[in-house]
């Protein structure tokens, strides 16, 4: 499975474009606030449509301006982890995990990968950064997707914190074997969590 990204459009005054080819494991979009990571991220789910360029994710294509391709969101098999983790505060954790998941059979193994097992029955507000992140990386994964798009999901994060979310990251890139784009504008996180990176704006 594969990245084969060419995309470019026009956000109020700035040009948002990048350019990359990328199998599985991490790749990283990395780049100072305000360059466009998360524009990127958005064209990639079909949340905002490029000016022109495409999207092939594993040789199949979810947009291509010239051939008059674009796929909506929901049919682009993409897990997305928003910065915020969105998850819904009237639901607890465990059905937040399965919120458009096609059954609950690879709960109980993808709870022990993120170490959120015992967080099953807690409600989100009683959920540490730390743990909103990893409970929002199980339900993008529960969702079976093909790839993994991950908006800076160590921002906000104490030190301890940040270092259980890099944690789960990592064995997520080894074990659920998806083409993984992560955004962040921290050269530390790069360097330990990616495979590639690549530079926006």
């Amino acid at each position: 499975m594969s990245f084969d990204v060419d995309l470019w459009t026009r956000r109020g005054a700035r040009d948002v474009g990048v350019r990359f080819v990328a199998g599985d494991g991490v790749t990283i979009l990395f780049g100072p606030s305000g360059a466009g990571k998360t524009s990127v991220l958005d064209m990639i789910a079909g949340l905002l449509r490029p000016a022109r360029g495409h999207v092939r994710v594993g040789g199949r294509t979810l947009f291509d301006a010239s051939a008059g391709v674009d796929l909506p969101p929901e049919a682009r098999r993409a897990g997305y982890v928003f910065q915020e983790a969105r998850l819904f505060p009237h639901r607890r954790v465990r059905a937040n995990l399965l919120y458009g998941a096609d059954g609950d059979a690879r709960l109980a193994e993808l709870a022990g990968t993120l170490d959120i097992a015992h967080l099953l029955d807690r409600w989100p507000r009683s959920l540490s950064g730390g743990e909103a992140k990893r409970v929002a990386i199980g339900r993008a994964l529960l969702r079976e997707p093909d790839f993994l798009l991950l908006d800076e999901p160590l921002s906000s994060l104490d030190t301890a914190r940040r270092e259980e979310a890099m944690r789960a990251i990592e064995r997520v890139r080894d074990i659920a074997k998806l083409p993984i784009l992560l955004v962040t504008h921290d050269a530390g996180e790069a360097a330990r969590l990616g495979e590639r990176v690549i530079e926006v704006g």
